[in-house]
């Protein structure tokens, strides 16, 4: 491995989540990514499908032009070609110069697809593309397996894709497509929700462009090609069915959970002091959801006991490791992911997985609020990316 100290380290943020290019002087990761000079941040859509942010996490490495491919653009109804990074983050990014993956809540999903594209080799014109191009794979209370909040958010329960017709999510889809439309150059600049290959705005769509977004005739929302509907536990199962966990890449999940059993009895928020504000009515809300009786179960064996315990944005099963339809090669271990036994050393090819006692913007946003337990994970983090992860294991 040339360089195998020095591999960047890209930091995938989450659903509503900007890069470092966004948002003016706010970190999304707290200012993590200042901790070491070869940490990058991309900014990928906020809101765009789960697949769109791979494709686009690819090209900003490598560079070039976006493309999402010429069978789904069709499919979705949107542009094949997107932004076009004249200089890629990491033009020398192949299977000897590797990158460490770090992906929180949604972005987790974004680099395990990514892994899966690389070693399926779909991206035109990049035929030496393959799963060894990431060395390790880190889930920061990921959504790996789906959650059952967006069925209360207006995801119907029934296909897990489909939304409501009266919904927080139908207030959310108006917001977003005037937004694109309006196209206000200086507030695309600050926030972006990433649907610019739908031509949205004002200019390519005119009056009549609106009006069909707005009445579910054409756009994004129509045909389900956007994130909430890819985070559906039925959504996650089948997307689970492709995506693998290679033999000769790292992987590590952190768990959050800020549940607990009362009485033996519910399984309800530990503390109101403790979950952020914005979050203890979500998570008061995951811990009562029931999937209604008269709908099939989004999988064999599902069980509402299981999908109880939460951190406000996401259940904490959904977090551990794949599990969804088949368990993945799994190994808990301490809160710091350290806790190897007997000389143990770390192995490719293995979930290892941690439950830390927080919420979902734990350590996002706001580095003061976790304080000392910020620094420690991400220390945790950063340092085995660079010295526990050893050439000798991968070259095997």
């Amino acid at each position: 491995m040339e360089g195998h100290e020095t591999a960047p380290i890209v930091l995938v943020h989450g659903i509503f989540g900007f890069g470092s290019q966004k948002m003016g002087h706010l970190s999304y990761w707290g200012g993590a990514e200042k901790q070491d000079d070869r940490i990058l941040a991309p900014d990928l859509g906020a809101l765009s499908s789960i697949h769109d942010r791979a494709c686009e996490l690819f090209y900003y490495l490598k560079g070039g032009t976006v493309d999402y491919g010429a069978e789904r653009s069709q499919k979705y109804g949107h542009s094949r070609f997107g932004h076009t990074y004249h200089q890629g983050h990491y033009p020398e990014w192949d299977s000897k110069h590797p990158v460490h993956l770090v992906g929180h809540s949604t972005g987790a999903q974004v680099i395990r697809l990514l892994q899966n594209m690389l070693a399926d080799k779909c991206f035109p014109g990049h035929d030496s593309t393959s799963a060894d191009w990431v060395l390790s794979v880190t889930s920061l209370s990921g959504a790996l397996n789906g959650t059952t909040r967006v069925y209360y958010d207006g995801i119907r329960a029934e296909d897990g894709k489909s939304m409501k017709s009266f919904s927080l999510l139908q207030v959310l889809r108006v917001g977003v497509l005037l937004y694109e439309w309006l196209d206000i150059p200086f507030l695309k600049r600050y926030y972006d929700f990433g649907f610019d290959h739908y031509n949205l705005q004002w200019h390519k769509a005119g009056i009549t462009g609106l009006l069909d977004t707005l009445f579910n005739r054409s756009g994004p929302f129509v045909h389900d090609n956007w994130v909430l509907p890819d985070l559906s536990i039925q959504s996650s199962v089948e997307l689970n069915k492709k995506l693998r966990t290679f033999d000769k890449t790292f992987y590590f999940s952190y768990a959050t959970k800020g549940t607990k059993r009362w009485f033996s009895l519910w399984t309800l928020p530990g503390s109101i002091f403790s979950t952020h504000p914005l979050l203890f009515i979500r998570s008061l809300q995951i811990c009562l959801w029931r999937h209604p009786e008269d709908l099939p179960l989004p999988y064999e064996g599902y069980r509402d006991e299981d999908w109880q315990d939460n951190d406000g944005a996401l259940n904490t099963i959904s977090q551990l490791y794949p599990c969804l339809p088949c368990v993945h090669s799994n190994c808990e271990l301490g809160a710091d992911l350290n806790d190897l036994k007997d000389g143990r050393v770390l192995q490719p090819g293995i979930w290892y997985y941690s439950t830390l006692v927080a919420d979902h913007i734990y350590f996002i946003i706001n580095r003061e609020r976790a304080g000392v337990h910020f620094d420690v994970l991400y220390d945790n983090i950063f340092q085995r990316c660079r010295k526990q992860i050893k050439p000798s294991l991968i070259s095997s």
